[in-house]
């Protein structure tokens, strides 16, 4: 399995990551939002590099000329809530893309420290044969993105799965490892946090992204 950590790089990417980590900055919700959306657009341009391409003929106005266009038929997969912004990054870019809801949340027990993940809604297109992008702001546990992808199964089975996240905890990264298949999966993370703390949020992190986006919630 492959796995990118763009923060071993040098890239723009670190200035919208550094920006929605800042306690200073990151409560400007429209700033917040935007910036997620941006780092969708780079981690999109830089999935393109990963894909299929074949030279086409290009006729225009005063002649031909030829050009590599990607042959990929690609489908664009989001948890809600906070995927969303990201997932639109991705759509400025890949703006042929199918897409793909799920709807995976946290119920937490009573002690408030453990937690059962709930898949209630899932809206897809067929995905067999397809390159499946799964687009997380936040990937703490993998739970999550382990289950909605187990739905999304449910639509058939993917040629290539990117797994794209923001922030993602070591233990998340060991863990999809252990649950994606190793030949055909890629994991792109802006950054790689070591731990989480006892309610499974990542350390250092950046908060709930859910909420800084649109609101806390009740």
């Amino acid at each position: 399995m492959k796995i990118v950590n763009f923060s071993e790089q040098n890239s723009l990417l670190n200035t919208f990551v550094r920006e929605i980590r800042d306690v200073t900055v990151q409560n400007d919700r429209l700033r917040f939002r935007k910036n997620i959306e941006r780092i969708g657009e780079i981690m999109a341009y830089e999935i393109s590099k990963d894909l299929n391409y074949s030279n086409k003929t290009i006729e225009t106005p005063l002649g031909e000329t030829n050009i590599n266009l990607a042959d990929n038929d690609i489908v664009i997969a989001t948890i809600l809530r906070a995927g969303l912004i990201y997932h639109q990054g991705f759509l400025n870019f890949f703006d042929s893309a199918e897409n793909a809801f799920v709807s995976a949340y946290r119920k937490y027990k009573e002690n408030q420290f453990s937690f059962n993940i709930h898949i209630e809604y899932i809206a897809s297109p067929l995905i067999t044969g397809k390159t499946l992008i799964i687009t997380d702001p936040m990937l703490a546990t993998g739970g999550s993105m382990e289950l909605s992808y187990h739905a999304l199964l449910t639509k058939g089975k993917p040629k290539h799965i990117h797994i794209a996240t923001i922030i993602a905890s070591q233990q998340a990264i060991d863990y999809c490892r252990e649950k994606f298949p190793d030949e055909n999966t890629t994991i792109w993370a802006a950054a790689i946090d070591p731990h989480l703390d006892e309610h499974a949020y990542i350390v250092p992190g950046l908060g709930d992204a859910g909420d800084l986006a649109y609101g806390s919630k009740d």
